[in-house]
């Protein structure tokens, strides 16, 4: 588990009149076993966070800490695509992300793919595998490296409606095993209900318009009567702060 704070985050790119303004001021305290939720319409800077989250990109200004028990966090990464290598086999994905080649973290490894249901493919090729499957290895990486916190951009974005439900409903029994800090970016509302104790709305330009607790059991089914109801209380509070597009 980590802790993760953002003070005063501005991300600008470019400048004078080509200037864009990605990120204006953004305080943010995330920490323990939580998984939080960002969303908002597109271009509101939600990726543009988790990029400066993990050092991909410098912010402008402003101060971020991960940490976790007074170190430095040691974070993981789940891309909107899977990224796997297409000569190496599954396992070898996996593998390849450690330094620690032993038969231990091979071990670990087989482990995480058995969670993602995939345990017997190990020793096929991403080509041989579906959307689906790729992006649970993709996963399946990201948990065996065993991170302090867990950042996801939109992971099941490019998926089908059943597939991605399915992969949720993985993901939410992942993290509830390994009590890891997960943020989670997405566009989808009602994935954000389903999986999140929080969800923070962003706006364009950048800006946090809204910090939502979500205080209902899990799991949580879509079609269950009081998470269609959180839904479209969110949905509300977007028409409120005029964030869904006409």
């Amino acid at each position: 588990m980590a802790d993760i704070r953002v003070e005063h985050l501005h991300k600008e790119f470019g400048t004078g009149v080509e200037k864009v303004v990605a990120l204006d001021d953004v305080n943010l305290d995330v920490s323990g076993h939580v998984f939080v939720s960002v969303v908002g319409p597109s271009g509101c800077g939600k990726s543009t966070l988790l990029n400066v989250l993990t050092g991909i990109e410098n912010p402008t200004r402003g101060k971020v800490e991960i940490t976790h028990e007074g170190r430095d966090a040691f974070p993981g990464y789940v891309f909107q695509s899977p990224r796997l290598l297409p000569w190496r086999s599954v396992m070898d994905n996996l593998i390849f992300v450690h330094k620690d080649r032993s038969k231990e973290t091979r071990e670990r490894c087989r482990r995480y793919l058995g969670m993602v249901g995939l345990e017997d493919r190990g020793s096929k090729y991403p080509g041989e595998l579906s959307g689906g499957m790729q992006q649970r290895v993709g996963i399946a990486r990201a948990f065996s490296t065993e991170p302090d916190v867990l950042f996801m951009d939109e992971p099941f974005s490019h998926l089908d409606a059943i597939t991605a439900r399915s992969l949720r409903r993985e993901l939410h029994d992942m993290w509830k095993a390994t009590k890891k800090t997960v943020l989670f970016v997405t566009h989808d509302v009602g994935e954000a209900v389903e999986l999140s104790n929080r969800i923070v709305v962003f706006a364009k330009g950048g800006t946090i318009k809204d910090d939502i607790t979500v205080d209902l059991p899990f799991p949580r089914d879509p079609a269950d009567q009081d998470v269609a109801i959180a839904k479209a209380d969110v949905l509300r509070k977007f028409e409120e702060l005029d964030l869904i597009a006409t």
